[in-house]
């Protein structure tokens, strides 16, 4: 089973759990998240995130924009209705959630909600069938 979305440093600053974007999860070439800023496997896309690159993010204390003075900013705020709409998960929620409870309990809570109920393998946020059994889950 693949559960490499437990690990800390694949959640990133917007609350985005990187272990559940397919550019991490794909086999050839699986990019190392937000926090690998050398990646070569990482797309253009994620190298240049405002959100990841923000001059504000630098100056909290958790490296989470929840601590940030202008949070929930605009970026963030359309990013989260991306997401909400396209794939049916809010960065805004995971961050409360973290800040409520922890970065270990929310992994341990996205680990149970990201496998696949028939194979056991983890999710991809951005595709609506598991990846290694085909089960569709949404």
């Amino acid at each position: 089973m693949r559960q490499a979305f437990k690990y800390a440093d694949l959640i990133a600053p917007c609350g985005m759990n990187c272990g559940l974007c397919i550019g991490h999860l794909r086999y050839k070439r699986p990019c190392g998240g937000c926090f690998k800023k050398d990646d070569p496997n990482k797309p253009d896309v994620c190298r240049s995130c405002l959100i990841v690159n923000c001059n504000f993010l630098s100056e909290t204390e958790s490296g989470f924009c929840f601590d940030c003075e202008k949070y929930p900013c605009k970026r963030l705020l359309n990013l989260d209705k991306r997401y909400r709409t396209k794939y049916g998960m809010s960065m805004i929620e995971n961050l409360t959630y973290i800040k409520k409870h922890g970065l270990i309990t929310f992994l341990n809570k996205e680990e149970e909600v990201w496998r696949c109920k028939i194979c056991g393998s983890g999710l991809s946020v951005h595709r609506d069938n598991c990846l290694a059994c085909g089960f569709k889950y949404r």
